[in-house]
């Protein structure tokens, strides 16, 4: 599976920002889908996952009621809605795959998009 991450940018505290995933090369459909971010000198951390169908869906507090996961299963792609964003959010976002594991550990993931600059100034 081949991803790739695309949305990144500056942004202002409080606005909003709109990260897509764009998935070739396997099912998508039968793939897990979630998102994880890294900040300059800290580990990388989970920020959503989604299920295969879309219709589960769960978040990290530090992001819970401001970021939505959603995807399309016809398109191939997956999406991280960021609303309400602070400086803390500002980190490299990446969107992981694995077709069986579901978890919200980064070492689980078998395959990686090359990661997207989210930068909120305060």
């Amino acid at each position: 599976v081949q991803l790739q991450a695309s949305g990144g940018g500056l942004v202002q505290a409080g606005g909003s920002l709109r990260l897509s995933c764009a998935a070739s090369g396997g099912t998508f459909s039968n793939t897990l889908m979630a998102w994880f971010r890294q900040a300059p000198g800290k580990e990388r951390e989970f920020v959503g996952r989604i299920s295969r169908s879309g219709g589960i869906t769960s978040y990290a507090d530090s992001v819970k009621g401001r970021f939505t996961v959603s995807r399309d299963n016809a398109k191939n792609t997956v999406s991280l809605q960021m609303n309400s964003l602070k400086p803390e959010d500002t980190a490299v976002y990446y969107c992981a795959a694995d077709p069986t594991r579901w978890s919200t550990r980064a070492s689980e993931y078998d395959y990686w998009g090359q990661g997207t600059l989210v930068t909120v100034s305060s």
